[in-house]
């Protein structure tokens, strides 16, 4: 196995002297649609700026495009325009439903897939599939608006477009001879058995930073007005913050100009500010309005025109060169490149993966990781200046007080990892983490950046919430910012302590707004709303219950007590070096202990949260008459006490003095507390200290729970839900009826949207923590200790081997069966059989709870890519 650091593509990531992430796939894929486009009264942001204005209208925020790139600050974006002949839109950018179409919340209903990018997009590779009919955009509208939450969504394969293969593959591969030199080669195949035409707009243009009115330019805009024009057979680009870049062609019919300019007659029927405005690759290629274009080939955006004629089964190819450099001869060492960049990044995937896995393993992780890198995009939101609005779009006064209006603060200008392009087009704080733990097996660099990221003044409240997300940075997400920094740094060898340190005193702020604002009784059992779990419950967690009172949460509480032992072990790792971090790892030890007994009180006094009746841990309902009610639904808000578990070592005890003085001095003076804290001895390793929320009873109990097949165990994982609900649980109060219900697959229910459903499908996060947390367990309780794998069978398995039992079913969701088949892509013939489609995977923001079917956003959902650290894991392990 050869030494990822001696691979190119690792040498470009250690190269200081050059800035080789410059250029990257940084577009968006939806910047329609989004919270910082916005400017209604009602914050109805879909409608507001809808798909159909996304041709004519400039964006003020960000920029959107079809396999796009840009570079770090998207001043200049490369990307694809397509026309079949039949299409009514120009194809720029991604369709889909938005969340008042669809019925069950938003979609995009466009079939692409990432299939190949290395962390300096040294290398990368797009595929896009688009139909030679013309695109079923109303049909989509109308038979989805049509279903209601009983019925399937209707995707683009049920509209029978692709039937008879009747599309082109479109590829698009760019390799880096230097940092901001650019092979883009652009592979049209057709698929089906007529001869069609397909028209490919390689279109280049400026994000536009000059029609907002400010004079002096808010942070990072330019005042003056970039060009680019058609010079000596090339397109050059020339802006005040950037290099002059030439797009060279090879086999092209045309250039085209025009401004990234709002058509405002067709949007608001006044004046444009330009002759020729952002719509008009639209209008001349399809309505051949000759006028719409610049004559003088000049302006903000540009395309070669490539009329193509693809005969059946065959493939045309476009290539082009974005550099920096005057070239005489651009493409004489194309192939070559291109050639070059592929082997290396073969070169630094087979370093990377242990030589266990199998090919199909390979495939998976490589893909996973290639979408984790592809969807990195620019976020940029300046809340003080939204707020304000532009000096010729003033926003309602309603703004002043709605959504993000407290977080002025917050001005965001970065690359960062996104949950999907199209569906979450915006940075979400729980989500990011996740990311980080593959990120890191990949750019290590990057990852911690991320993380330190979001703990930057301009990032984190002064009150120390971290932001959750662009529709409201206020929802509270689990605290999980500390856990994947401590995870990064250990994947990093356990060196790296001033990154560690900067994240601890960002969290220590963090923490203390967690035990001030979610703690309503002072009792040390936490609420938190819907804690990303949406409509788990009975109620909306995260809004005024209609029977008054607050919610006792199990997870807020879980999550609580999972972040103390985090920090317990950031401190006491800091403490290696610096005395003074280890009475904070004291401290976060006996707050465990306080949240650790109030979760185990009998919930039916109304204080605790574990139910020595069906000994599990439920939310309690606590109502303004002081009486409380527990809500028995088993769900993954009872399983999350299992993810709070430490165990400290002999080593540990021995080095930190302070730490283990209070730990005897608390066994001696509250045995209360210290009944929480297990110690057994290990003639290999001494004295092991268990901290755990459950003890070991509780923990048999739950994992009994957990490891029944007709409860939460499925064949792909852990369900969010667990299967005894399909009897609904019914609870009325104050003369109303609630209930809830397990749904293997999308949510039947409007709450959040309809699009977002923890009420039966398999998550990525959570069943890593819950693995992760076997781990541990299994690290102090060791091989004695077993459980029926599954409940009630006669297979009895330790921990350990109960976490590489559910790790392996993660990953047969994506993985060939016997028969070829994958079971993320359900039902769908074309994913399974056709040759062109079955190896081309999609990341899934959830999945079925019995058939391990792919559902939700479904371009690489940022923490479904655990899965290629959990295949590396399982790679190791044989």
């Amino acid at each position: 196995m050869v030494d990822k650091a001696d691979t190119h593509e690792q040498k470009r990531l250690s190269d200081s002297t050059k800035n080789w992430k410059h250029w990257g796939p940084y577009l968006s894929e939806r910047a329609w649609g989004t919270v910082r486009e916005d400017y209604s009264p009602d914050g109805e942001a879909w409608a507001f700026f809808p798909h159909d204005h996304a041709r004519s209208k400039a964006y003020r925020w960000g920029e959107d495009g079809l396999a796009g790139i840009s570079d770090t600050s998207q001043h200049l974006c490369f990307g694809l325009a397509l026309w079949n002949g039949e299409d009514a839109i120009l194809k720029e950018r991604l369709f889909g439903l938005t969340g008042n179409q669809g019925n069950h919340g938003e979609d995009v209903k466009e079939y692409y897939f990432y299939l190949d990018s290395t962390p300096t997009h040294s290398y990368m590779k797009m595929l896009y599939k688009y139909p030679q009919a013309a695109f079923p955009y109303e049909d989509l509208i109308a038979e989805n608006g049509r279903r209601g939450y009983d019925d399937f969504e209707y995707e683009l394969l049920d509209t029978g477009i692709f039937d008879d293969d009747r599309y082109f593959d479109v590829v698009v591969e760019y390799a880096k001879a230097d940092a901001d030199d650019i092979i883009i080669e652009i592979s049209v195949t057709n698929r089906g058995d007529e001869d069609v035409p397909c028209v490919v707009l390689p279109t280049l243009w400026f994000r536009n930073t000059w029609s907002w009115g400010y004079e002096t330019g808010p942070m990072r805009d330019v005042p003056t007005k970039p060009m680019m024009r058609y010079q000596d057979g090339r397109i050059v680009a020339q802006h005040p913050a950037l290099d002059t870049y030439y797009l060279y062609h090879e086999g092209v019919d045309d250039a085209i100009f025009t401004h990234n300019d709002t058509n405002n007659e067709r949007l608001y029927d006044t004046s444009n500010p330009t002759p020729f405005v952002k719509d008009a690759f639209h209008r001349y290629i399809i309505h051949d309005e000759q006028h719409a274009i610049n004559p003088d080939q000049a302006g903000t955006k540009s395309a070669y025109v490539c009329r193509l004629q693809v005969a059946a089964g065959d493939t045309e190819v476009i290539t082009l060169r974005l550099t920096t450099q005057e070239m005489e001869k651009p493409f004489t060492d194309a192939d070559r490149i291109i050639s070059d960049r592929l082997q290396e990044a073969n070169a630094f995937y087979d370093a990377l993966a242990v030589d266990a896995l199998t090919e199909d393993e390979k495939r998976v992780q490589r893909q996973a990781l290639a979408g984790m890198l592809w969807t990195k995009q620019l976020f940029y939101y300046d809340v003080k200046q939204w707020l304000e609005g532009d000096p010729h779009m003033s926003p309602p006064e309603s703004r002043q007080r709605g959504r993000n209006s407290d977080w002025e603060h917050l001005n965001n200008f970065d690359i960062i990892s996104m949950p999907d392009k199209w569906e979450y087009p915006w940075y979400a704080g729980w989500d990011l983490a996740f990311h980080c733990i593959p990120l890191a097996m990949v750019d290590m660099d990057f990852a911690k950046e991320q993380l330190v990221l979001l703990t930057h003044e301009w990032y984190i409240h002064p009150n120390g919430q971290l932001p959750a997300y662009e529709w409201n940075f206020s929802d509270v997400n689990p605290p999980v910012h500390a856990w994947a920094a401590w995870r990064v740094f250990e994947m990093d060898g356990k060196e790296d302590t001033d990154f560690l340190k900067r994240i601890f005193h960002k969290m220590l702020i963090n923490f203390t707004w967690w035990v001030n604002r979610k703690d309503e009784d002072g009792n040390n059992v936490f609420q938190g709303g819907f804690l990303g779990l949406d409509n788990i419950s009975l109620f909306d967690r995260s809004d005024e219950l209609p029977t008054g009172g607050h919610i006792d949460q199990s997870d807020g509480t879980a999550w609580m007590g999972f972040y103390c032992l985090v920090m317990m072990n950031i401190a006491l790792e800091l403490a290696k070096q610096d005395a003074v971090y280890e009475n904070l790892g004291v401290k976060f030890y006996e707050h465990f202990l306080w949240i650790a007994n109030a979760s185990s009180e009998d919930a039916h006094e109304g204080i605790g949260l574990w139910d020595e009746h069906d000994n599990f841990y439920y939310d309690v309902l606590k109502l303004s008459d002081e009486s409380a009610i527990p809500l028995k639904v088993r769900s993954l808000v009872g399983l999350l006490p299992l993810i709070a578990v430490e165990t400290v070592g002999q080593d540990i005890m021995r080095n930190a003095k302070e730490f283990s003085r209070s730990i005897r001095w608390l066994q001696a003076h509250r045995p209360d507390l210290a009944s929480k804290l297990a110690k057994m001895y290990d003639p290999d390793e001494g004295n092991k200290h268990l901290f755990a929320m459950p003890d070991e009873f509780q923990l048999r109990s739950v994992l009994g729970y957990m490891l029944d097949e007709n409860e939460f165990l499925s064949e792909f994982g852990i369900r969010s839900m667990s299967k005894v609900h399909e009897t609904p649980y019914e609870l009325d109060i104050g003369g109303e009826h609630f209930s809830v219900q397990y749904w293997a697959a999308e949510s039947k229910s409007g709450l959040f949207g309809g699009n977002s459903n923890w009420r039966g499908p398999i998550w990525f996060p959570i069943n890593y923590l819950l693995i992760e947390a076997m781990h541990k367990l299994h690290h102090y309780y060791g091989d004695d200790f077993k459980v029926a794998c599954p409940t009630g069978s006669d297979n009895l398995l330790t921990l350990e081997e109960v976490a590489d039992e559910l790790a392996r079913r993660l990953c047969n969701i994506f993985l060939q069966r016997e028969d070829g088949t994958r079971p993320f892509a359900g039902g769908e013939e074309k994913f399974q059989d056709d040759p062109h489609w079955r190896n081309h995977l999609l990341f899934h923001e959830y999945f079925n709870g019995d058939d391990g079917a792919g559902l939700g956003a479904s371009h690489q959902t940022g923490w479904t890519g655990l899965v290629a650290h959990l295949l590396q894991h399982l790679g190791e392990k044989r």
